[in-house]
C-alpha cells in the first residue's frame, strides 16, 4: 500500500465512531424527551393538587363506579361511612417521612352501595415506636362521615423489600393481599387517604398528601439535551480533523 492510498484509507468515514455516536445521541436525546415527557406529567399532577385543595368532597360510591368504567379518579376528594376504621385491624406500611422512621396505618372500610364492598382507608402515619403501642380498638365508633382523597400509590420496584405478612410488616401498597390480611374481599383498586376527622387521643397523624412535590424535570431534559448536543459537537470535530489531516 502507497503512502498516498493509505493517507486515504485513514481519512475515511469512520464507521465505528460513527456508530458508537449514534448509539450515544440516541440515548441522550431519549433520555431527554423522557424528562420532557415527565414534565408534562408532573405539571399535570401539581395542578390537580392545587385544584384539590378547594374541591368539595364528593360521595365515594359514585366515584369508584367510574374507576370501575376505567377513569382516572386519582386525587378526588370524597366522603364516606367508616365507622369502625379506629376500632378495625390495621396493617402498618414503612414510611421514611422527613419526621422520622415509622408507619403509615392502614385498615378497611366495608362499602354498601359501591362496585366494591371494600376500601382500604391510609388512617397516616406514626413515628415507629408510637406504632408499636397501637392496638385495635383503642378509638372509638366515629359518628358521621369520613372526607379524603383518593390515591392509587406508588407501586414497588427492584429496591423494595418483600412484604412480612407474618410481622404485619409491608414495604408496598399491595390492596389485594392487604385485603386479604383484613379480611375483607372485592377491595377498590385505590386507597383513601384520611384527611379528617383526626383521631381525639392516641393515633395516628392523617397525612393524605406529600409535603412537597419536587418538579426538577425541565433541569434533567436541559442536562441530557446539552449533553447530546456536546457528544455530537464532540463527533464533528473528529469528522473535520479528519478530513483535514
Amino acid at each position: 500500500m502507497t503512502a498516498g492510498t493509505e493517507r486515504e484509507h485513514d481519512a475515511g468515514f469512520p464507521i465505528g465512531l460513527t456508530f458508537a455516536a449514534a448509539i450515544g445521541l440516541a440515548i441522550l436525546i431519549g433520555l431527554g424527551v423522557w424528562q420532557v415527557q415527565r414534565l408534562h406529567w408532573k405539571e399535570g399532577l401539581l395542578a390537580r393538587i392545587h385544584a384539590l385543595r378547594a374541591a368539595p368532597a364528593v360521595a365515594l360510591g359514585p366515584v369508584l363506579a367510574r374507576a370501575k368504567a376505567g377513569e382516572d379518579v386519582d386525587y378526588t376528594r370524597v366522603s364516606a361511612n367508616c365507622p369502625d376504621i379506629e376500632t378495625a385491624p390495621f396493617v402498618k406500611l414503612w414510611s421514611v417521612p422527613g419526621e422520622g422512621a415509622g408507619f403509615r396505618i392502614i385498615t378497611a372500610c366495608r362499602l354498601t352501595g359501591a362496585p366494591y364492598t371494600s376500601i382500604l382507608v391510609d388512617r397516616g402515619f406514626m413515628l415507629q415506636d408510637d406504632a408499636a403501642k397501637l392496638v385495635p380498638g383503642q378509638g372509638a365508633r366515629l359518628a358521621g362521615p369520613i372526607t379524603g382523597v383518593l390515591r392509587r400509590g406508588d407501586r414497588p420496584n427492584a429496591f423494595t423489600p418483600p412484604n412480612q405478612l407474618a410481622q404485619n410488616l409491608w414495604y408496598s401498597r399491595d390492596i389485594p393481599a392487604m385485603a386479604r390480611f383484613l379480611g375483607v374481599a372485592a377491595p377498590a383498586p385505590v386507597f383513601l387517604m384520611l384527611e379528617s376527622p383526626a383521631p381525639k387521643g392516641f393515633g395516628p397523624a392523617p397525612a393524605p398528601l406529600p409535603a412537597e412535590i419536587p418538579n426538577n424535570h425541565l433541569q434533567y431534559a436541559v442536562t441530557w439535551f446539552g449533553l447530546a448536543a456536546a457528544l455530537a459537537g464532540v463527533y464533528l470535530a473528529s469528522l473535520w480533523r479528519r478530513r483535514q489531516g
